[in-house]
């Protein structure tokens, strides 16, 4: 390992050096721009220095999202080392950059040596030893994507002011030997919410007070998105924009290492990876955690320089595939992740002392440049490693139970093609079918179902996203124990362990939903809509803005359509043509509108007697209210994290306005109390405390009509305050920990929480709210407060099985209290109702398959 260069370069553009001192973290000793530093000749002046284009020392200030681009802008057009790229845009429509920092004559070739690049993972049989020799690796240098985590970003402006202006071996030897991609803004929306609170709020001298305003961001903090999602979960769901821009960079470039800088609580110290062995996903290689370990010696040396106190293997784990240190462990890549204990404002008391902003700066770019250095000397190593990762496929293959996946598109098609596109986008190759499969009883035909083998370029991804897991080496997870995608989007598929004759046909080349239609052309009577496809709840909900009464059949029966006798389920929407408010021709017109827009069959009908089952006309039909919603959000203003939880309300937010295109109304829960809730049908508490929440005027909202949706940790409210009776299950954990000794007795603790597992619940197919279902479905679950069904016949809609876990982690002791629990509750109060969803239907946007449950609530809610 050569000596370290460059260890004080951070005092040269911050303008101000945090010495390896006793109070290192407050000490500030300003060191002008030309100070000489080991492995720099010198900083060419032509490159515009940050302080140049932005107009403040890094450091001094919170760097908003608009002069970071203006800061890459201005130095890719002054640097021939710089191109810039814009590879996406956000909600709030800011452009996603990236910079490439390589040579003149290599930024001249840059498909060349993307295509060399990618040749390690679709070719690697035609990559020798000899030919590694040659060829640049790829280091994509990924910052802050958690808004308010803001270190980040400012080193990330640091990194490309030292690569583009710095001349001497130090520069030379990356530029050498690494393409470096930098992409200094994961996440801009949240950190334009943070950067505005932070400098909006401190004055010219600032102050370390914890209590101050500056210290103190408003719920829902700048950590997440614009619809309040953490885009660190969203690397394998690729719900988001920004995640969608973010994978295919990824995809395009293939890089060898990937990292991923954040920050933790004030009082910790710096941490990278390796994280805790024993949680390490077992589909990741164990030479990946060697290399993050040998990465490590780096960084280890560099903070060693300046007396920065780190840790590693404690803590943070690489297993849910999601994350970003985590999501490339699975494709060849060495992802890392660097947590840096925060100063949030721009200085903070601590236990330590003062920390200063600008010290933790220095901390993240001294990771970059080990990062790079370690990437320079381990270059062959980290394309062998990742070469290998796709040439061992035959020991993979022999080594995994399965050889791929059937999944069906024909009872739930629109929940198949969605779950399609989210495999397309990771690069994973999908199949139609030669001929008809039969498979654990289900028939999978041409057309209506698609093959995803592991035997692929992409095979481990699939394997590690496909999988349900039940053992584990550990009973302890930073985040979610499984998220097998069949199971979230809620089809049927089979796991096959053999692969059958015909099974593999054309590779599929296009996932696009597959379009509506209205069968049996215009109706003289009444179309109806089946209920149950995915995007249904959008096509009434159109009808209902434009005005047109549709009614619900509660029933199942059958109708004659163009000739033929067709059957309808429970749950089927009837929209007659003899309207109040609509035309005939308005009608035909929105019908056909909705059908093509919104992918569902709506059947025209010419006669209102049914020859089986109720007329359409039929008493027992409802006519359907347009969801007025109400989203309970905010701070409850009792504590500072205390409220609706900004991560469920947001799920739903997102859900209905950008993928159902409803409106939603976010009410602050601080001063709901003066609105007038009379203006909505419908209340949902997606999750949180509540405790701000008025009861008694939200019981009598209920009671005059309303319908209150609570799901996940929103269910505790409305039991506790008698909204519905229920008896709660406990689970005595502090028995079950009795013997432990102090040192164990966290773990022991943790071993019994449910940090996000799948459940089968049992289903009433014959009440409303789950219209559209099978009798069983997969739910997620999160947390061990269960409740017995109710005792009231008819209000438990759904209950979790005798064996109710299917994939994911729990204790013993936990499965015995879950069994046969209440999952969905509903219960009349008044002329209003009261519906209690356990789990959360909406998790992290890609838990398609309970989203319908939700929308169920939603559109059907006062119907029984």
């Amino acid at each position: 390992m050569t000596a370290l260069p460059l260890r004080y370069f951070v005092a040269c553009v911050l303008g101000l050096l945090l010495v390896a001192a006793p109070d290192a973290q407050a000490q500030e000793v300003p060191i002008a721009i030309d100070t000489p530093v080991e492995g720099i000749d010198r900083y060419n002046p032509d490159i515009p220095t940050p302080q140049d284009v932005i107009g403040h020392e890094i450091g001094t200030r919170h760097t908003r999202p608009a002069q970071v681009i203006d800061y890459f802008e201005a130095v890719a057009e002054a640097s021939d080392r710089v191109v810039m790229e814009r590879h996406g845009t956000t909600y709030d429509h800011r452009p996603l950059i990236h910079a490439v920092v390589a040579p003149p004559e290599d930024l001249s070739r840059l498909d060349e040596i993307k295509a060399q690049n990618q040749a390690l993972s679709s070719d690697p049989s035609s990559v020798s030893d000899a030919d590694l020799a040659d060829l640049p690796a790829v280091a994509y240098m990924g910052y802050s994507i958690h808004g308010d985590e803001a270190s980040g970003t400012e080193a990330a402006v640091l990194l490309l002011y030292h690569m583009a202006a710095g001349e001497g071996p130090a520069v030379d030897a990356v530029l050498g030997d690494v393409v470096t991609i930098i992409d200094p803004l994961f996440n801009p929306d949240g950190r334009a919410r943070f950067v505005n609170w932070v400098n909006g709020n401190r004055g010219e001298t600032a102050t370390a007070d914890d209590q101050d305003r500056e210290h103190n961001q408003p719920w829902p903090g700048g950590r997440t998105n614009h619809y309040w999602f953490d885009l660190n979960r969203d690397w394998m769901p690729v719900q988001h924009p920004s995640s969608q821009a973010r994978i295919a960079l990824y995809q395009d470039w293939r890089p060898q290492v990937l990292t991923d800088y954040h920050e933790m609580g004030s009082e910790a110290t710096y941490f990278f990876q390796p994280g805790v062995p024993s949680r390490t996903n077992p589909n990741t290689p164990d030479e990946n955690q060697e290399l993050a370990g040998e990465l490590a010696e780096y960084h280890a040396d560099f903070l060693d320089e300046i007396g920065s106190l780190y840790y590693t293997r404690e803590q943070f784990d690489d297993f849910y595939y999601g994350k970003g240190s985590t999501y490339p462990d699975v494709q060849g890549t060495v992802g890392i992740l660097f947590e840096q204990a925060s100063s949030r404002a721009l200085k903070n008391d601590t236990d330590s002392g003062v920390m200063n902003y600008a010290f933790t700066v220095r901390n993240q770019f001294l990771a970059s440049l080990s990062t790079l250095q370690g990437t320079v000397e381990l270059r062959e190593d980290l394309l062998r490693y990742q070469r290998d990762f796709f040439a061992d496929r035959d020991e993979f293959l022999d080594d995994a139970p399965m050889t791929g996946y059937l999944i069906s598109s024909e009872r739930y098609p629109q929940r198949a093609q969605a779950l399609g596109q989210l495999l397309m986008q990771h690069r994973v190759e999908l199949f139609d079918l030669e001929e008809t499969v039969e498979s654990n009883g289900r028939t999978y035909r041409p057309g209506s179902a698609y093959w995803v083998p592991l035997d692929q370029e992409q095979g481990r991804f699939v394997k590690g996203v496909m999988e349900q897991r039940t053992t584990f080496q550990d009973s302890l997870f930073y985040d979610v124990s499984t998220w097998t995608l069949p199971l979230a989007f809620g089809t049927d598929y089979s796991e096959l362990t053999s692969t059958p004759d015909g099974v593999r046909g054309e590779r599929i080349t296009d996932m696009s939903y597959d379009g509506g239609r209205v069968v049996g052309g215009e109706a003289e009577v009444a179309y109806v809509m089946p209920w149950g496809r995915y995007f249904a709840p959008r096509a009434l909900y159109q009808l209902q803005d434009a005005d047109i009464t549709t009614r619900m059949m509660p029933d199942p029966f059958e109708v004659e359509v163009g000739g033929t006798t067709q059957s309808f389920d429970r749950g089927a929407i009837v929209i007659p043509l003899q309207q109040r408010n609509a035309t005939r021709q308005e009608v035909h017109a929105a019908v056909q509108e909705a059908a093509s827009a919104h992918h569902v069959e709506i059947m025209a009908v010419n006669r209102g007697l049914t020859p089986q089952g109720p007329d359409l006309g039929s008493a027992s039909s409802t006519v359907l209210q347009k969801p007025e919603v109400a989203l309970v959000t905010g701070n409850d203003g009792r504590s500072r994290w205390g409220g609706a939880s900004a991560a469920n309300a947001g799920e739903v937010w997102h859900l209905l306005s950008e993928r159902f295109d409803m409106p939603v109304s976010l009410l602050d829960i601080s001063y709901i109390e003066s609105l007038d809730l009379s203006e909505y049908n419908t209340l949902v508490m997606a999750g949180g405390s509540y405790d701000g929440l008025d009861a008694e005027r939200v019981q009598a909202w209920v009671e005059d009509g309303g319908t209150l949706i609570a799901s996940h940790t929103g269910v505790r409210w409305a039991v506790d305050h008698e909204m519905v009776e229920l008896e709660a299950k406990t689970l005595d954990v502090d028995s079950l920990v009795a013997d432990q000794d102090y040192a164990d007795l966290g773990e022991a603790r943790g071993a019994q929480g449910i940090g996000g597992s799948i459940f089968e619940a049992q289903l009433d197919t014959t009440h409303p709210l789950a219209f559209g279902y099978d009798e069983t479905i997969p739910v997620f679950r999160r947390g061990t407060r269960f409740y017995e069904p109710h005792e009231e016949p008819g209000h438990t809609v759904g209950t979790y099985t005798d064996t109710p876990r299917i994939s994911g982690y729990i204790s013993d002791p936990v499965e015995e209290i879950a069994q046969e629990s209440a999952a969905l509750v509903a219960e009349q109060r008044g002329s209003g109702q009261v519906i209690l969803l356990m789990d959360n239907p909406n998790f992290r946007a890609f838990w398609y398959g309970t989203n319908g449950l939700f929308l169920n609530a939603l559109f059907f809610g006062d119907t029984f």
